[in-house]
């Protein structure tokens, strides 16, 4: 994003440290000290946004209210009332010095997308995207670039890929991603939630059936795999699947083929398939519950995605997107985060992942009083340091708190581990001892760390993920 911006600030301190923040993120500056020498630069050249100082020798910052362009105003007193009286003579927004960078930034950007016409206004919201030009995927992190390097790499093959992660860490969007990359991409895609069907339907809506098939079956009807023909079809949740139903898809994988309930011929079918699940598949083929046979057949090539916790900045660019996003569907003036809630944002856990930070945005929005900031107690979260840890790391916790050297009360010298390691010499070596037997889910677990602490401390002791280790 691009912008003309004048700073109207008598102190030159703060004045030359602003400019030099705008200049590096790509605006055009030009400096004022007084209202006045303000007006000189507006009558010689054109500015999308003035950011002004409301105490100014002679005229305060107010005076440049009267003019067309947006003000935003800044002030030194971070007092609600002096910020409220310069919203009601005209100002778009306020920010209180000293103010944070990231938070000065996130306010311009949004000033700037509702005036400058090239951007999208919160009347037109911009489209998902990420930096790696991902269809319907938004993240920057080094985990999820390597998630759309690998997206990029597999799409073009028919491949059948299996997508494993926590629910609402976006499962389906990485399946329709894969599938309009594809050569499919002009063919159908067909998503079917294993978990959402009875399992006494399961079957004639996966495979269709024939009049009289059964009691009820008075009509025949496609199923929903021959409505996939020719381009992709996503099982979500397919460790629900019965095992009847197993056996049956399993046929089509291996032959190529479809067979309608009742029907005595088959059909040939070109499907591409793409699972999911939440679930560890391999616990489940252990206990009988899924087909190995089927397992491998799904399992040509394992994607993993992070946790929320995991995706550290993600959660503010999502956070701004989803908040775009449900102001534009719910009709309401767009406000931004402050620094607190985007520290708080950070500091949370998210269980629920993608899904929860979503539904936490729409409710702040809806209830706040606070219509141009939403504040940390409007999200309604608690720190993870506080009582939100993971679900496998708190169970360990409660479990083996006194001999477990992660937890977080167990630093003192009792608790070291075995042949007078230090903490991090006995991580890395259960990391690199266990790492290709275990996911990363059952080393944090063994840990009694959270996932999102376990990627941490591999990036800062320099242990990356081994390609060929265990991910389920």
């Amino acid at each position: 994003m691009t912008g003309r911006i004048l700073i109207v600030e008598d102190e030159g301190i703060i004045r030359s440290a602003l400019r030099r923040l705008l200049e590096r993120n790509g605006f055009e500056v030009t400096e004022a000290g007084s209202v006045p020498e303000a007006q000189q630069h507006l009558d010689s050249a054109e500015f999308n946004l003035i950011i002004s100082d409301l105490r100014l020798p002679g005229e305060a910052g107010t005076e440049l209210l009267s003019q067309s362009i947006p003000v935003l105003i800044m002030t030194s007193y971070a007092s609600l009332r002096s910020a409220v009286d310069a919203m009601k003579l005209g100002a778009v927004d306020y920010i209180a010095k000293p103010f944070d960078h990231d938070e000065m930034l996130s306010a311009v950007r949004h000033l700037l997308a509702q005036v400058t016409p090239s951007q999208p206004s919160a009347a037109e919201p911009a489209p998902l995207a990420s930096t790696q030009g991902i269809p319907g995927m938004l993240g920057d992190s080094p985990i999820m670039q390597a998630i759309y390097t690998q997206i990029k790499k597999i799409a073009p093959f028919d491949t059948r890929v299996l997508i494993l992660g926590e629910s609402g860490t976006g499962k389906e969007l990485v399946a329709k991603a894969l599938h309009q990359l594809s050569q499919r991409h002009k063919g159908p895609m067909i998503s079917v939630n294993c978990a959402a069907i009875p399992e006494t339907l399961i079957e004639s809506e996966l495979f269709g059936h024939e009049k009289g098939a059964f009691t009820g079956a008075n009509t025949t009807r496609q199923g929903l795999i021959e409505a996939a023909d020719g381009g992709t079809l996503f099982l979500d949740e397919i460790g629900e699947l019965p095992l009847d139903a197993q056996a049956r898809l399993l046929r089509v994988l291996q032959e190529g083929e479809i067979r309608r309930l009742g029907a005595v011929e088959s059909r040939q079918v070109d499907v591409r398939l793409i699972a999911a699940t939440h679930r560890d598949i391999k616990l489940l083929v252990d206990q009988g519950k899924f087909r190995l046979d089927l397992y491998y057949r799904l399992n040509v090539i394992e994607l993993e995605l992070p946790c929320l916790a995991e995706r550290g900045e993600d959660i503010l660019l999502l956070a701004e997107h989803l908040l775009e996003q449900t102001a534009h569907r719910l009709s309401k003036p767009l406000p931004r985060f402050s620094k607190a809630a985007r520290q708080a944002l950070l500091d949370y856990n998210w269980p629920g992942n993608v899904r929860e930070l979503e539904n936490r945005v729409e409710r702040a929005l809806i209830l706040a009083e606070d219509a141009h900031l939403l504040h940390p107690q409007d999200l309604q979260l608690v720190s993870r340091k506080a009582s939100y840890a993971r679900p496998e790391a708190q169970a360990t916790h409660q479990s083996n708190n006194t001999a477990n050297p992660f937890a977080e009360s167990s630093h003192d010298e009792a608790h070291l581990p075995a042949d007078d390691l230090s903490l991090e010499d006995y991580f890395v070596r259960f990391v690199r001892e266990n790492e290709d037997q275990m996911s990363e889910t059952e080393l944090a677990k063994k840990l009694g760390i959270s996932r999102k602490c376990l990627w941490e401390r591999r990036q800062r002791l320099g242990i990356p993920r081994r390609k060929t280790s265990v991910t389920r």
